[in-house]
């Protein structure tokens, strides 16, 4: 498949995503206008804030709009009158500081690991990263962070449980992002660790590999040149979906946390029905993913190149 058809195809299942999305806020329950204007509210003014919100009219017109606007590149406004891309502009640079840092430190450790693992079979590594990465990826990121708040932050008093911001809005000290990093990283390192060992271990399977053993060549290079260029493509498969993964973790980690990002915002705008951002976050993940995985099928041609 050409690169431009894969692209339609992700950029298609994007706006379908989109429209459920759309479709999900509309089912669920409450009024948008009551959250915005309050319990007090008569049903006249609740009647009037709909209108003036657009609520009234059909739900694929209202999908339309928004998505020709996105097409521009407005997403709109909130039902409280604040301009979604501002509020994503404000949100999303310390979410994606938060994954950047995560994801940094998924790579390098799961790269480490995985190659200790598959170099050292039957030892003490593959004793203890047999069930610790398998225990890492069954614990869900929030009983994670619940697990850390309680040992660093309440019982050793080491690092902060709740991210106390400045004035850019990024959280105050370095220190602050420490259990939140962590947190995040934790199941992925689990999960990629065991993704770069079976992709290692099955490379090194290939005959010219077995070639480059008996020529003498050190552990180090037979796996840095012979055996992770093939292994690539999977590895780098894994670090792109990843990349998804830690996204959403981080709506649940930032609330956890107190985080300054997209966490927050989006909890505020499912409560209040907020259509409009829970669908702008929805799609700026997704573009960042696409991204990530247009740029992994561009490392995988390479890794391919005159393989085929």
């Amino acid at each position: 498949m050409s690169f431009a058809r894969l692209l339609l195809r992700r950029v298609a299942l994007l706006v379908a995503l989109l429209a459920t999305v759309f479709v999900a806020v509309d089912l669920l329950p409450g009024n948008t206008a009551r959250a915005v204007l309050g319990r007090e509210a008569t049903p006249e003014q609740i009647a009037a804030k709909e209108h003036q919100l657009g609520l009234d009219r059909p739900l694929p017109v209202r999908f339309w709009d928004w998505i020709s606007g996105v097409a521009t590149g407005d997403f709109g406004h909130t039902a409280r009158g604040r301009s979604v891309n501002e509020l994503l502009v404000d949100k999303f640079p310390p979410t994606l500081l938060l994954g950047g840092l995560a994801l940094a430190i998924t790579v390098f450790a799961s790269l480490a690991l995985g190659a200790w693992w598959v170099t050292r079979p039957g030892s003490l590594a593959t004793r203890v990263l047999q069930p610790a990465t398998t225990t890492a990826v069954a614990i869900p990121e929030f009983v994670i962070s619940t697990v850390l708040i309680l040992v660093f932050a309440l019982a050793l008093g080491w690092l902060p449980a709740v991210t106390i911001t400045d004035r850019s809005g990024f959280p105050a000290g370095p220190d602050m992002l420490v259990l939140p990093v962590l947190a995040l990283a934790l199941p992925q390192i689990g999960w990629n660790t065991r993704v770069v060992r079976a992709a290692l271990a099955d490379a090194a399977e290939a005959p010219h590999v077995e070639s480059a053993v008996l020529d003498g060549l050190s552990t180090r290079v037979v796996l840095a040149r012979h055996v992770l260029p093939f292994a690539l493509p999977t590895i780098v498969a894994s670090f792109a979906t990843t990349v998804g993964m830690l996204l959403g973790g981080s709506l649940v980690v930032e609330t956890i946390f107190n985080y300054p990002g997209l966490g927050a915002v989006l909890a505020g705008s499912v409560a209040d029905r907020d259509t409009s951002v829970v669908a702008a976050v929805v799609a700026l993940s997704g573009v960042v993913i696409m991204g990530m995985l247009a740029a992994a099928d561009g490392i995988r041609a390479w890794s391919l190149r005159g393989r085929r």
